[in-house]
């Protein structure tokens, strides 16, 4: 069942949102050479809990951690680790907090120090390819609008879209309907309502759109050993457009 959002419930998520947009700010001047991603996910914790909000993810069928540190080739569901990170390294912190009982879901990606020429195509392309999603999703338009944009863009610029691993409803559960994936044709899918409130995440690859697993049970990277980056933006769906509930200052 899809719920919908009453206009009290996403002014709620979207205070949330701007907790977890701050936080990312907070990280861009954070995340550099010598750090580890537990660095990471301790600062975060500790920033989480001075604005009032939970993790809502550690605990999450048995996740351990409030945040989700991907290095390189791992596409998502990075644990993090002690593991120093170093100059060119791509990172994505994704992290679901709940403030008062609403949620709000993000990730953004990070180069450590400069990021190479073909690196910085990557992370310019994906950030672009999450605006076109959500410039696709429209009031009465169909969920496969928000995948097919994405993915015509990606493609025309040569890199792939990670299929096993899509957006989705949210609120008041982490994970609801719709699936939302960022493949697909255009008018296809389910309609955009309403009151709709859903996570457009696109995981973009610069090889392989395939997947494999860690032992762990969680972390997902590559088949081929490239780079994958992801931007992700919880979004509601209104009668004006779709409102952006975790942008971020600069955006």
């Amino acid at each position: 069942m899809i719920t919908l959002k009453s206009p009290r419930e996403i002014e709620a998520m979207d205070e949330a949102g701007s907790v977890l947009a701050q936080i990312h700010e907070a990280l861009r001047d954070f995340i550099k050479p010598g750090i580890t991603g537990m660095d990471i996910e301790n600062y975060v914790d500790k920033l989480i809990k001075q604005h009032g909000a939970t993790p809502e993810q550690k605990g999450y069928q048995g996740y351990e951690y409030s945040t989700c540190v991907s290095v390189n080739d791992e596409i998502c569901h990075g644990f993090p680790r002690k593991d120093v990170l170093n100059q060119g390294d791509l990172i994505k912190v994704d992290m679901v907090i709940n403030l008062n009982g609403a949620l709000a879901d993000s990730c953004w990606s990070y180069s450590v120090g400069e990021p190479s020429a073909d690196m910085k195509k990557l992370m310019e392309v994906t950030r672009e390819a999450l605006y076109k999603g959500i410039e696709a999703a429209q009031l009465g338009n169909r969920i496969g609008d928000i995948g097919h944009a994405i993915q015509t863009f990606v493609e025309a610029e040569g890199f792939s879209v990670v299929r096993e691993f899509i957006g989705h409803g949210i609120g008041p559960t982490l994970h609801e309907k719709p699936s939302v994936p960022h493949y697909g044709e255009a008018g296809k899918g389910g309609r955009l309502k309403e009151g709709m409130v859903i996570t457009i995440e696109p995981m973009v690859n610069t090889g392989t759109w395939k997947s494999q697993m860690d032992a762990n049970g969680w972390t997902a990277r590559t088949q081929d050993g490239g780079l994958s980056c992801q931007y992700e933006h919880t979004i509601a769906i209104t009668k004006d457009g779709p409102q952006i509930l975790t942008q971020q200052q600069g955006e």
